[in-house]
Parts: structure tokens; C-alpha cells; sequence
């Protein structure tokens, strides 16, 4: 049950009860201007270098980052993927992926460890805009000390995340890559909406990203309401908003014809527990055994790796289509 808490707490970090989609926001490599030229990164701008954060905050960077620390999982995947792993020197305890974040130094998790991310010497850290509220005193330590902290933007829908990851590789002279990861991320979803487009018979999905007798569901305005229009499916609970509480009443009257799970890592046998119960033998998901566990990590931490997700979501609700 503990492991089962800290999945519910990473989700609250990591992508908010309540998300905002589809807002118009500039991109945030628009949001970012240069001082200076001494020394050039590998995307052509220039050091020092000044990025506006998620805050509205203008962040000195001096010179290229040689020492970062990522507070949360999903910057860290970020800035992974950006080839950073060896500038990374302090991760949180919740982070988990990839398997080298297990030799990382750790600077806590709902609680940082301010006396550890110093003595780290970071020249970079990459703070989240979900969790910096609670944070406060301990940021401006940070900034106290003259580090540099950059608190990326809570992104709630997919083009959130490419500013993220935008937002990230300006800051550590990963420009280039960012482009290239963000284009690869957006032929991918287009791909799989291509292949999504030849689905005759749309269905019904219901997502439970925590079991009895506390389920939550994600409504409208989340990611995995946005995964299921990529794949051509209905969200069973797209008339709620956000992440949402649901009694199991409300879901058997759904009545959805695909249930996944997002717990199998942290509670054994997920998808037979929906299976077996009290209740619901008459829900056609049930009936029909169409229920699936999926990694949560790939569908609810806004990095790249949510691609994965959208495929795992796919093969589960239209193997036909989608396991080819």
C-alpha cells in the first residue's frame, strides 16, 4: 500500500488533480533571450543566457551546465533524453528511470533536502512549476546560495511537453536535440492517428489510476483524456474534469468496454482484482475480459516517454489494429 501512496503522489507532482489542457501558450524557446556571447552551446546560442521560467522568472544561466540537479522524475527522463545523464549528479527518491538514476545522489522527495542539493555544487536546477509552491523557502535557498534554479512548466497536454522539453535544452545547450526530440515525438503521434483513423467501431475506455475503494479516473483536461482522442477512443469519464474521484456505482453505469489500470507496478494482479469484482459482472469491460494494466510511468510523466504510453494504451483497447 505504501508503494501504491507514493504512485498517487507522483501523479500530484507530476501532472496535477486538476489540468489545464489546451491553453494557448507561447512556446519556450520564445519565452527566452540571450546576454552576452562568451561562449556559444550546441544549439548556437550564447552564454550568459536568460530563460523566463514556468514563474514568469528570468533565470541567469552563467555557462553551460556542468552539474544538474532534476527534482522530479519527469525533468530528469527530460533531460535523459537530452544526454545529460553524466551532468546529472542528484535526482528525487521517486525517480526510478532510467535504471542510472539509481546511482544518483538523492535530494529527497516531498521533502528536499536543501543541505544535500548544495553540497551537490549544482550549476543547474531543474525545479517543476506542480510542486515548486510547496517549495518555496527551500527554491529561494537555492537562489540564495547563486544557484540557478529553473522551474519547468506543469504540462498537462502534449504540446506542454514539447515546451518542457524545449524549455530544458535551452537552458543546458541541448537546443538542437530538444528540436529533434520533439519532432520525432510529434511523427509518432501522427503515425499513430493515422493508424487510429481506420477504427470503424470507436470504444468506450475507463482508466482507474487507483483501486477500491479510493478510485480516481481521469476526466477531460488530462493526459490520458488526450491519449484516448489520439487512438480514437471515448473517455467513459470525459464528462468529468481532471483527476477525478468516482464511486463505483457511477462506473458500472458507464458501463465501458475496455477498463485499464495504471497500479500493476505497485499492487500485484491489478487487472484481476477489477476483474473479480463485487459488482461489476455486468459492466461489458468485465464481461468481455477487456481489462488491462499499464505502466503508469509511461502514461503519466510528461517526458518523452509518453509516446510509449499512447501505444501501450492503443494495443491494449484495439490489439487489432494496434499489435500488428
Amino acid at each position: 500500500m505504501n508503494k501504491l501512496l507514493s504512485l498517487i503522489l507522483m501523479l500530484i507532482l507530476s501532472i496535477g488533480l486538476v489540468a489545464g489542457c489546451g491553453d494557448d501558450k507561447t512556446p519556450a524557446n520564445e519565452n527566452t533571450s540571450n546576454e552576452g556571447s562568451e561562449e556559444s552551446n550546441q544549439g548556437g546560442e550564447a552564454y550568459p543566457l536568460t530563460i523566463k521560467d514556468a514563474l514568469d522568472e528570468e533565470v541567469v544561466i552563467d555557462e553551460q551546465p556542468e552539474r544538474i540537479v532534476s527534482l522530479i522524475p519527469s525533468n530528469t527522463e527530460i533531460a535523459y533524453e537530452l544526454g545529460l545523464g553524466e551532468e546529472i549528479v542528484g535526482v528525487s527518491d521517486f525517480d526510478n528511470y532510467p535504471e542510472d538514476t539509481a546511482d544518483k545522489e538523492k535530494i529527497g522527495g516531498q521533502e528536499l533536502n536543501i543541505e544535500k542539493i548544495i553540497s551537490l555544487k549544482p550549476d543547474l536546477v531543474l525545479a517543476h512549476a506542480s510542486s515548486a509552491h510547496n517549495s518555496t523557502e527551500g527554491l529561494q535557498q537555492l537562489k540564495d546560495a547563486g544557484i540557478p534554479v529553473l522551474v519547468v512548466n506543469e504540462a498537462q497536454n502534449f504540446d506542454q511537453v514539447y515546451e518542457s522539453i524545449e524549455m530544458i535544452g535551452k537552458a543546458a545547450g541541448k537546443q538542437q536535440e530538444a528540436g529533434q526530440i520533439v519532432s520525432e515525438m510529434k511523427e509518432e503521434i501522427e503515425a499513430i492517428k493515422e493508424k487510429a483513423q481506420s477504427i470503424s467501431e470507436k470504444k468506450s475506455v475507463f482508466i482507474e489510476v487507483s483501486p477500491a475503494p479510493d478510485i480516481y479516473t481521469p476526466g477531460k483536461n488530462t493526459f490520458m483524456d488526450e491519449m484516448l482522442s489520439i487512438i480514437n477512443a471515448e473517455n467513459a469519464a470525459g464528462d468529468l474534469e481532471g483527476w477525478a474521484k468516482i464511486d463505483q456505482e457511477a462506473v458500472v453505469e458507464k458501463n465501458p468496454d475496455v477498463i485499464i489500470t495504471t497500479y500493476g507496478y505497485y499492487t500485484e494482479n491489478a487487472a484481476e482484482q477489477v476483474l473479480s469484482r463485487d459488482g461489476w459482472k455486468d459492466i461489458t469491460a468485465i464481461k468481455e475480459k477487456q481489462v488491462y494494466d499499464v505502466h503508469s510511468d509511461l502514461v503519466a510523466r510528461s517526458g518523452p516517454r509518453l509516446v510509449e504510453g499512447v501505444e501501450e494504451v492503443a494495443k491494449a483497447v484495439y490489439p487489432e489494429t494496434f499489435n500488428k
